[in-house]
């Protein structure tokens, strides 16, 4: 009798033993992938990561590549998996898309500043005592002089009932980039209230590009990029670059209020040059309040600084107009950087690390044609979510052979269909649609909508694209039959050729935007010119015609 108990007892605990650790392994989490076990701790655990990934088992094999070992292939899966002790990170779609979606606000922004809407906004609830207390109390803040002013009261009630919207999607990007924006403007001992001019100038696009050329977060001009030292070559526009181009700023400004004294006329300056700042000062009788020498500023930058003041204040009392911050699921500082040693194209990096196309673009917006060189003399950084800067890292060398093994294996040189010298200036003509172009072209249909800030597949006819094609198009050739007109300077020879005769003003550029499909490296190699001098009369073969 004593011994059939203890059987019993034997068989239950057993079975209360079995039964707890299934409950622990539902309350941890087992997970079965393929021909890998994942064991992944639960957040309650108090001894291990909540974010630990321990393999248990892993039948794989071991991907070698000129020596360097690290690419892990996975049986039954395509591409490569790369061994890394950390949790593969949640792609967040929504938080990309708001950023993308973002970015597509510069012309709206632009067009609120360069024509500011002064009609009478009676349906906001915002007396004009309250503004004036608000205004006050930031004033208080902030070495910039804010003071009530009928027109700011009107910019700002414009922006919260027009382009409500457009301030509610500022005030969740700027999650992502307003940390890079103070750690900079801290160290060069700047107001942090110059933030929200980075609003005003793109809309937090780093691509923003304006009608006279200015780019990036902070609209720098060619030469202005240059006097601080952006480079701007054909594979990279720093510029566009997040960190180098507030570090300009924060430079230009400083130095523009050492030459004024004073950080609204320095915006003032940031717009429309010193020049124009001192000769509104001169015609106004040598005042130097900007509310004084307002109305002798160009017209975009009279209304410049009421824009950038409106925006202050919306943020400073977003909830107070039932505006609600979005949290940003993975601010800035959950990227790092690391310094590339090879030539390296995005969509190597997406394939080996899991990483998006589209998020890499937003993350290293300077690579113009989503390349990173190698460059003599340059360092060039990738920045990553931090979750995917260790699988970077930790397989360097053979990520790097793996992309040299790639390159090496096409038909042409990568670096040469991709130099951006040759750029094409294309004429849209009737029946062309994106898709074609870019087949035409060997580029893809996203990367001209890039190069041209397209927002959808839509062309008129006339349209000029900029396009860097990647595999060279001839024209076709002209027959004789083709008729010619009396107003054209082009003539058509016995052998079928088409030419142009050089008249005066004319240049390779402008020769080359007559015909479309025709770029200036064709002119010069089907007609043997090294330089751009051109004597007038001088006749230029306009297609391959040795071929």
């Amino acid at each position: 009798m004593n011994q059939n108990l203890k059987t019993v007892t034997i068989v239950a605990l057993l079975l209360s033993i079995q039964l707890l650790v299934a409950q622990v392994q539902d309350s941890i989490g087992v997970k079965q992938t393929g021909n890998t076990t994942l064991k992944i701790t639960n957040a309650q655990s108090d001894s291990v990561s909540a974010k630990e990934i321990v393999p248990l088992q892993l039948k794989a094999t071991e991907n070698t590549i000129d020596g360097e070992k690290g690419l892990v292939e996975l049986k039954g899966e395509e591409g490569f998996k790369l061994q890394d002790l950390e949790e593969a990170r949640r792609y967040d779609s929504l938080w990309l898309k708001e950023l993308h979606n973002s970015a597509q606000l510069f012309s709206e922004m632009l067009l609120e500043v360069q024509n500011p809407n002064n009609e009478e906004t009676t349906l906001l609830d915002l007396p004009t005592d309250t503004l004036k207390a608000r205004l006050a109390r930031i004033d208080e803040k902030t070495p910039f002089n804010i003071a009530y002013n009928p027109s700011l009261e009107s910019v700002i009630k414009s922006f919260l009932t027009r382009k409500k919207d457009l301030m509610q999607r500022m005030l969740t990007a700027s999650q992502f980039y307003f940390p890079l924006f103070e750690q900079e403007l801290d160290n060069h001992n700047i107001p942090l209230e110059i933030k929200y001019l980075a609003i005003i100038e793109s809309a937090l696009n780093p691509r923003a590009k304006s009608r006279v050329g200015a780019k990036g977060l902070w609209q720098f001009m060619y030469s202005t990029g240059k006097m601080y030292n952006l480079d701007v070559s054909s594979y990279v526009d720093e510029r566009n670059d997040p960190i180098l181009a507030t570090k300009a700023a924060s430079k230009y400004l400083s130095k523009l209020h050492n030459i004024f004294n004073d950080w609204d006329l320095a915006l003032a300056a940031y717009n429309s040059g010193p020049g124009n700042v001192n000769k509104a000062i001169r015609r106004s009788g040598g005042y130097k309040n900007y509310w004084n020498i307002r109305r002798n500023l160009p017209r975009e930058t009279a209304g410049y600084l009421p824009a950038f003041l409106a925006t202050m204040y919306i943020f400073e009392y977003a909830e107070e107009h039932g505006l609600q911050y979005k949290k940003a699921d993975r601010p800035y500082f959950e990227t790092d950087t690391v310094h590339v040693k090879n030539f390296i194209t995005f969509d190597q990096i997406s394939k080996l690390v899991d990483i998006s196309t589209e998020e890499l673009e937003m993350l290293n917006p300077a690579y113009k044609l989503n390349i990173i060189p190698k460059i003599e003399g340059k360092t060039y950084t990738l920045r990553l979510p931090v979750t995917k800067i260790g699988k970077f890292v930790s397989n360097e060398d053979a990520i790097y052979a793996y992309a040299k093994k790639e390159l090496d294996s096409l038909e042409k040189p990568l670096p040469q269909l991709t130099v951006a010298k040759n750029q094409v200036r294309y004429k849209v003509r009737s029946g062309d649609y994106l898709g074609k172009i870019a087949e035409r072209y060997g580029v893809g249909v996203s990367q001209i909508k890039r190069w041209n800030g397209l927002r959808s597949n839509n062309l008129r006819v006339g349209q000029r694209l900029t396009i860097f094609p990647r595999k060279p198009y001839v024209a076709k050739q002209v027959t004789a039959k083709t008729k010619t007109s009396k107003s054209t300077s082009s003539v058509t020879l016995a052998d079928g050729s088409k030419v142009h005769t050089v008249k005066e003003g004319d240049s390779l550029w402008t020769i080359s935007r007559k015909y479309p499909g025709i770029s200036i490296d064709n002119l010069r190699e089907w007609n043997g010119l090294s330089g751009n001098n051109l004597k007038p009369g001088t006749k230029l073969k306009l297609c391959d015609c040795s071929s």
